[in-house]
């Protein structure tokens, strides 16, 4: 292994070992040799910028092309850096990366269409006016890619489609699927949250290239669209009774936390607005705390809860060198599951909460996504093979401990995963909800055997120099 790259945004490698890459979803570029060593930041986050991504070295092998995404939308678009240093420079604004493509062209997606623009690679600048080159051709999960690939010897690949066709369904204990919510969904679904009265769940979707929060009615399977601003709006939890919404925006260049009024009658305010990444994860039961996770280059993903009853200032929750991320309030509110690496791979514990206390490791071999039985006396987990995994929990004589039974596999998950579904770090969420009858509200990856093919082109810019 050469560097950590836990939600890794693409990577390049030029004529002299270098590779420049993207290790997470809200970073700078890094360089690392090819042989290994240190790994060094090569880009730095400007004003208003949230993520650096998809580089690609240009014909030098010194200076890339990449984009800058999330963040204020006046700052997105395609750029160029060096291995020397200096200050990047924007060269055009752009909804998703762009690719050089030899002898001179800058390619990309707008608004559908695969484009190219005429590209002076020496001065970095594009001219005239862009060209198409292929209708109907979609973005990759609402991470700011193309869904196409170029080759020095002047092949091109493209496909129609997001290539993220999910589905939430119900599930019982059994794995047995009774029920779809709606049709299958070409909009990238992910963290969905059930309401506290089961009839709506809040979940991210991508349409038109802009990520928002969307509402669905349990039972017609409608969408609504819940938030508009043109940054990217994910991670909804659902006040306990079902009024309010927190979820996460980059509007301010960095996540912040939002709230909205469930309705939709009124405009979201700002929650918390500081200069860390960060990421609701739940609401305490008797609407005390609000759960979140941060993002610290010194201690990389922690929990911190945000008192939502007198004075309102957040504390850390678990801090430390390590991953501390998914953390979930048991259903009394007096137990935090939460996922840790501290052992070497990521493990669900179980803490007690506010108060530090007893801490019991609760999952074996791995596992992730841990989410309480609404009774709270079972726990479960996503477990390294996909299995969804049920942990019996009762509390001991003497009310300070929590003894857990061995964990018990119950079915194969297949929860989706793609580039808008974060596996680590202070972005991780589950991507199933457990009712109050027991059923589990899955959102899975659609096998209904319908892909979108791949158009190959030889030879793709002879059209436009006729």
């Amino acid at each position: 292994m050469l560097a950590d790259a836990p939600t890794a945004r693409g990577g390049a490698w030029n004529h002299d070992g270098v590779i420049v890459f993207a290790p997470t979803a809200n970073d700078t570029l890094m360089r690392v040799a090819a042989t290994g060593g240190t790994v060094a930041p090569v880009t730095r986050l400007g004003a208003g910028q949230g993520s650096h991504r998809w580089p690609q070295f240009l014909p030098d092998g010194r200076r890339f092309l990449f984009a800058v995404a999330t963040g204020q939308l006046d700052t997105r678009g395609v750029y160029v850096g060096s291995l020397d240093g200096g200050e990047p420079m924007r060269v055009m604004p752009a909804e998703t990366a762009a690719a050089y493509a030899a002898p001179g062209y800058l390619l990309l997606v707008s608004q559908g269409v695969l484009v190219a623009y005429p590209f002076d690679a020496a001065r970095a600048a594009v001219s005239g006016e862009p060209m198409p080159v292929a209708q109907a051709v979609g973005n990759d999960d609402g991470i700011f890619r193309g869904a196409f690939s170029v080759s020095a010897a002047g092949v091109l690949a493209h496909r129609a489609g997001s290539g993220a066709r999910r589905q939430l369904v119900w599930v019982d204990r059994a794995g047995k699927m009774l029920d779809g919510i709606g049709p299958v969904d070409e909009s990238g679904p992910a963290y969905p949250e059930l309401s506290p009265d089961a009839q709506r769940v809040a979940v991210l979707r991508v349409v038109q290239g802009n990520p928002d929060v969307w509402l669905v009615d349990v039972g017609r399977g409608v969408p609504t669209r819940f938030t508009f601003d043109a940054a990217i709006d994910s991670a909804p939890v659902w006040s306990p009774d079902g009024s309010r919404i927190v979820f996460r925006s980059t509007r301010n260049g960095v996540w912040d936390l939002f709230e909205k009024p469930s309705t939709g009658a009124a405009d979201e305010r700002p929650l918390l607005v500081t200069s860390q990444n960060k990421g609701p994860q739940d609401w305490s039961r008797d609407g005390r705390f609000l759960l979140y996770s941060t993002q610290d280059p010194k201690t990389q993903s922690d929990l911190w809860a945000l008192p939502l009853m007198g004075e309102q200032k957040s504390f850390p929750v678990l801090q430390s060198s390590f991953d501390e991320m998914e953390g979930q309030f048991s259903p009394d509110g007096r137990w935090l599951a939460y996922v840790s690496n501290e052992s070497g791979r990521y493990e669900v514990y179980i803490r007690t909460f506010p108060e530090a206390g007893g801490k019991w490791l609760v999952s074996a071999a791995g596992g992730v996504q841990p989410r309480w039985r609404r009774d709270g006396r079972e726990l479960f987990y996503v477990a390294p093979d996909t299995r969804l995994m049920a942990v019996p929990l009762r509390v001991a004589p003497d009310a300070h401990a929590l003894e857990a039974g061995p964990p018990v596999p119950l079915f194969p998950s297949r929860l989706a995963t793609g580039g808008n579904i974060a596996a680590a770090g202070f972005q991780a969420r589950a991507q199933y909800a457990v009712a109050a009858d027991g059923r589990f509200l899955m959102n899975i990856a659609a096998d209904d055997g319908v892909t979108s093919p791949i158009t190959i082109v030889q030879n793709w810019d002879a059209a436009l120099t006729k």
